[in-house]
């Protein structure tokens, strides 16, 4: 399906698709964060990307770092699951699209296999997804077989097909920790410790894929660790066409003939497939630019600021004076720009890096934002908006600090969060929260509409 957007490939489909199909599949988990799932679900999509078979991965949850790796061990866009955000129905829509074309389908999961609100251990159950859990063997022996017990019965109705064993130290290790299984749990087998497999990470997580200079060699190098093993393909999975699948509830295109320059570069990346396959199909033309090295935005009606590494590219943004012109023209005219996180970092008076060096940014939102060394914000949340109700989430390291009034604040999933303000000077809408469009786009094409 490469880079096709999800009307295409349902143009394409319209003449050959089957209301249910059958595609192996199965969800890759752990018992906690940095257990080795991204390196796990990589590994196996590559390989069986060498064996010839297409392969489509999956990640739960809001994340714009882990499918820059995956993407680039299958070949193919990466988009994201997740039963709150999107809905069950947008969830369905996805993988049914995808098993079309797919001999394989991953999903990688989000934290441990049973954290957060809407967990991996819910997405699995709700759409009969069989798990693989992978668990970092390197401090541990028979304990292994009591945590893999543990995650197969925790809650009763989940499939946990079988373990992967992680950053193990030897054939003798491996053995033991194969052994602790509990009879009737499977074993997929070990990774071995490898730095040369091992991926690179920062203060939002791990680094992305077109940032590793290597990146094709780790992979590689992962893929025949874990061939070695021979790993079988997953059982099939039965993927049904969703009742209200997302080109039904978009039933117009208010945003034909509407121009969107989407900034993209290595300062701002954070940008879901499925916000863009939004976009297109409400109409607009999508066009990318950088403000990091473009001297001038391309002719556009709306602009899309997302979020990334401005903190990592401060100075350079700053020296760019003709797109930050370009820019404040933009604003000055009376056009939209819809800025997410990093994105409103760049607009505000100046960004001061954890060590104290403060450069003076876009000037166009009054305030100022410090980085900090530890999560200010992380988790769900939802804005009530004039055009109505978006659904997204937050993760950031910034403070900031502003004497303007927020519009509004949004509202966190879970019980006592932190809530974001949220921000609006004319037609700039500002947050740090990151909007996923799928979960109303009617709203999201009052945003951007000139």
């Amino acid at each position: 399906m490469g880079g096709f957007t999800l009307r295409q490939e349902m143009t394409m489909l319209n003449d050959h698709v089957s209301d249910a199909i059958d595609c192996p599949a199965m969800l890759v988990s752990a018992p906690a964060s940095g257990q080795g799932k991204t390196t796990a679900t990589a590994a196996l999509a590559r390989w069986h990307r060498q064996q010839g078979r297409r392969v489509r991965v999956f990640k739960t949850g809001p994340d714009f770092l882990d499918p820059t790796i995956l993407s680039q061990a299958s070949g193919q866009p990466v988009y994201q699951l997740d039963l709150w955000m999107g809905g069950e129905a947008h969830c369905r829509e996805l993988l049914w699209q995808a098993a079309q074309q797919s001999d394989l389908i991953l999903i990688e999961g989000v934290m441990g296999l049973y954290d957060g609100m809407s967990s991996s251990a819910d997405l699995a159950m709700r759409l009969g997804l069989p798990v693989m859990a992978v668990i970092d063997g390197s401090a541990m022996a028979q304990t292994f077989g009591a945590i893999a017990c543990g995650l197969a019965h925790y809650r009763p109705g989940l499939q946990l097909a079988g373990v992967l064993a992680n950053r193990v130290g030897s054939e003798a290790h491996a053995l033991m920790l194969k052994e602790s299984l509990p009879d009737g749990l499977r074993w997929f087998g070990a990774l071995p410790r490898d730095e040369d497999i091992a991926l690179p990470s920062r203060h939002l997580g791990l680094v992305q894929a077109q940032e590793i200079i290597d990146i094709d060699t780790r992979l590689d190098r992962a893929a025949q660790a874990l061939g070695r093993l021979q790993p079988d393909m997953p059982g099939a999975v039965r993927f049904s066409r969703p009742d209200l699948p997302i080109d039904q509830r978009i039933t117009s295109t208010p945003l034909l003939g509407v121009t969107i320059a989407v900034a993209k570069d290595a300062a701002f990346a954070f940008i879901y497939p499925a916000n863009i396959d939004t976009l297109r199909a409400l109409g607009a033309d999508v066009v990318y630019f950088s403000p990091l090295t473009d001297a001038a935005l391309p002719v556009a009606d709306a602009l899309y600021l997302p979020g990334g590494y401005p903190e990592l590219h401060a100075s350079q943004l700053a020296d760019n004076v003709s797109m930050r012109q370009a820019i404040a023209h933009h604003h000055a005219c009376g056009k939209p720009i819809v800025a997410e996180c990093g994105g409103m970092l760049a607009l505000l008076d100046g960004l001061t890096s954890k060590e104290g060096q403060r450069t003076a940014t876009w000037g166009l939102l009054s305030g100022e934002a410090h980085m900090q060394t530890r999560f200010v914000n992380l988790g769900m949340q939802s804005a009530v908006l004039p055009e109505g109700e978006l659904r997204g989430h937050t993760f950031h390291h910034a403070k900031m600090a502003s004497d303007l009034t927020p519009m509004t604040q949004t509202q966190s999933q879970r019980f006592n969060g932190q809530t974001e303000s949220v921000y609006r000077v004319g037609r700039l809408h500002a947050s740090f929260l990151h909007l996923y469009f799928p979960s109303n786009p009617a709203a999201v094409a009052a945003l951007f509409h000139p």
